[in-house]
């Protein structure tokens, strides 16, 4: 078998201080070798036992070289070296690297059943749920039964079961809203219930409807999340439409509460303020903070808002102060704050009411929206008071949807002043 041998000797002369390369290239065939050693003018000739053997001999002669240039050489030869394995070290860790990714990425027919292109990327015709973006919002089981002769209609809200969580804890603290469309005259709410999402409501809300109406009307029922320094988010919505019912016999069951509709509502705005009640003094605070989305009452899409703090007594109108007018807004700011005298044995016997009036000056103020409190108020009311109640000498701040006119007055009932003890006295005296 051929072989090909490159030797490369390096050899000094240190009488000439010269240096000598000479390049051998033996073509054998055999174990026998023939080595030319050349140095100077001198030559010598060593032969082994060959056979066969040829040798071309190539001698280079440089000049004198310092040491120090010879030691720089070398170094500078091997830093190159290190550099260049370096470069290939880099490269061959990032050409590894890609190719694991594109492993990963790949996508094999493996394991797939069908035998027809459509069946590797069509799903089936009933896991297709075309342009729906529903998102499951929770169940609801609710109640409806008309008694006819009274013509009214009772609607139960009994319980909520996976409700969705509209915030980052996970949890919500839920109630509901219910009233009939297209004549929302009345609006009840029930109790809210901490940190759960499968509330217990178990409460019963009576409209007076009749027959005709019956067939005309639509259940609304609304769950919010409830929030007590901003605005109660909505859950979900159930509407039921009572034509559709079979009134012969009262209905239980159970509906999936669905993205709220916005078009048909009438929004009248919210308000906040804060309570705050001393036993010790008999001394009750209502701070009007400020108030926002105000319904809109004037032709300019605006209006000129105040605020009415009323106190009522078994009914009766007490007391009542205002807040100055905001021009020409539909989000004002108040701030302002009100003090009433008010006994511990009242405080239970007393309705606050706050409305918001727009301002005219050449006609009447039309009222925009109106809540009050007590403890014979509903839902989101009720809670407020009762917080005020339990937190003596503690101001508790809480945002309220405003309701109609309308409808808060028919739920109170108020009844004119009472009359004052002095106007008592006076008329007994003439009389």
């Amino acid at each position: 078998m051929l072989m090909l041998s490159c030797f490369v000797f390096v050899l000094f002369d240190l009488s000439h201080c010269s240096l000598s390369f000479s390049f051998s290239i033996i073509y054998f065939s055999s174990i026998d070798y023939r080595c030319r050693f050349e140095t100077g003018s001198e030559r010598s000739l060593m032969t082994l036992n060959t056979k066969q053997l040829t040798s071309v001999t190539v001698s280079l002669f440089i000049p004198a070289v310092p040491p120090w240039a010879i030691y720089t050489i070398f170094a500078s030869g091997g830093l190159l070296i290190l550099l260049c394995l370096l470069c290939i070290c880099i490269k061959c860790c990032c050409k590894k690297k890609p190719k694991k990714k594109k492993q990963k990425d790949q996508i094999t027919l493996k394991g797939v059943k069908g035998q027809t292109t459509t069946t590797l990327v069509q799903p089936d015709v009933e896991d297709v749920d075309y342009g729906s973006t529903k998102q499951h919002r929770g169940t609801l089981l609710y109640s409806l039964e008309h008694n006819a002769t009274k013509s009214e209609l009772s609607v139960g809200i009994k319980q909520a079961n996976s409700l969705k969580a509209v915030d980052l804890g996970r949890s919500a603290d839920p109630y509901a809203k219910v009233y009939l469309i297209p004549d929302k005259s009345k609006t009840f709410e029930t109790k809210v219930f901490k940190n759960t999402l499968n509330p217990t409501f178990n409460e019963v809300f009576t409209f007076q409807l009749s027959k005709s109406k019956l067939l005309k009307s639509t259940v609304v029922i609304k769950v919010f999340d409830f929030s007590r320094f901003t605005t109660h988010k909505i859950i979900g919505e159930l509407r039921v439409q009572l034509c559709d019912i079979n009134w012969n016999h009262a209905r239980e069951e159970w509906g999936d509460l669905e993205e709220p509709v916005k078009f048909e509502e009438v929004d009248f705005g919210e308000i906040c303020f804060s309570l705050r009640y001393v036993p010790t003094t008999s001394k009750l605070t209502v701070v009007i903070l400020e108030a926002k989305n105000l319904k809109s009452m004037d032709f300019g899409g605006s209006s000129d808002p105040y605020v009415k703090v009323q106190l009522a007594l078994d009914k009766r109108k007490w007391k009542k102060r205002k807040t100055s007018v905001k021009k020409k807004t539909l989000n004002p700011y108040f701030n302002e704050s009100f003090t009433f005298d008010v006994m511990f044995d009242q405080i239970k016997r007393v309705n606050l009411v706050i409305s918001v009036w727009d301002y005219d000056a050449m006609t009447r103020n039309d009222a925009i929206g109106k809540v009050f409190l007590g403890c014979d108020a509903p839902g989101n009311q009720l809670k407020h008071w009762g917080d005020m109640l339990s937190n003596p000498r503690r101001p508790v701040v809480q945002w309220h949807s405003l309701l109609s006119a309308e409808q808060v007055n028919s739920t109170l009932g108020l009844k004119k002043k009472i009359p004052l003890p002095n106007a008592q006295l006076f008329d007994n005296h003439f009389n």
